[in-house]
Parts: structure tokens; sequence; C-alpha cells
């Protein structure tokens, strides 16, 4: 039997807006999965800090790149590019409903450890570690704010 995403490859935290999540040395990179209905637009703004407390916590200004869609999988994604900031800014399109964006591990700053990207709407955000640097079966992955 082969062993499924969920602890090889990634570790997800669902309800994840506005909640810390460990990178540097948890994982490679993390994915966030964005989505607010309605075709309202959001702001989404990335931080970093040094412990899950928000120590020394900062805007992280590594956005350049970031992907749209309606979020119904009627559509393909869209890419969307921008100069380094901390903050995306989906628009009031329904072709903008959902948006991903990626940052690795290598892009906080030196002693911080952990990200979140937090609405400044109503917009979920879902959290997904990847590259995970320690394999294990799911009932054994640590928190991902620890």
């Amino acid at each position: 039997m082969s062993q499924k995403a969920l602890g090889r490859l990634i570790n997800v935290t669902p309800a994840a807006d506005g909640v810390w999540i460990a990178l540097k040395g948890a994982a490679a990179g993390i994915t966030f999965s964005c989505f607010l209905t309605g075709a309202a637009g959001d702001t989404y703004t990335l931080q970093e800090a040094k412990d899950s407390a928000g120590t020394g916590a900062q805007n992280l200004a590594v956005i350049t790149e970031y992907h749209t869609n309606t979020g119904n999988a009627s559509d393909a994604w869209t890419r969307r590019t921008q100069a380094a900031a901390a903050t995306m800014v989906t628009a009031a399109a329904a072709t903008q409903n959902a948006a991903v964006v990626e940052v690795e591990g290598t892009s906080l700053s030196d002693t911080y450890r952990y990200v979140k990207l937090t609405s400044t709407g109503a917009g979920a955000v879902t959290a997904i570690q990847r590259d995970l640097g320690v394999m294990r079966a799911p009932a054994s992955l640590p928190a991902t704010g620890a």
C-alpha cells in the first residue's frame, strides 16, 4: 500500500487565516489557498515571525506572483504578477474569487521560522506545507503551528 500525500508531501491547515504556520525547518515551502465568494475582492497580507507567538512579526515582501480563478473548477488559473510586496489584492470579479500564492522557506529572514497570511475581508485561507522535512503518518504529524 502506498503512502498518501498527507504526511509524505504535505500537511494542511484548512482554517489558516491569520494563523502562524511553521515553515523554515518544517517544509521547503507553503502554498496558501484563498477564497472569498461573491466577486467581492480582498487584500491578503503576508508576515513572518520568529515563533508561533508572533515574536518579531514583520511584513514579508516576497509576493511577486500569484494565481486566481473562480474557485469552482470552471476555469483555468490566471497568473498575476506584481513588484515584490507583502500583499496581494484580488479584484472584485468572479474570476478572482480564488487565489493561490506560494512562499519558499528560503525567503524568510534569518532567525524567522513562521509565516501567516491574513485576509482583510472575509476571505478563507488554507495553508498547505509542502515538501515536508520529515515524513510521518498523518496521525504523527506535528501541529502546523508548533
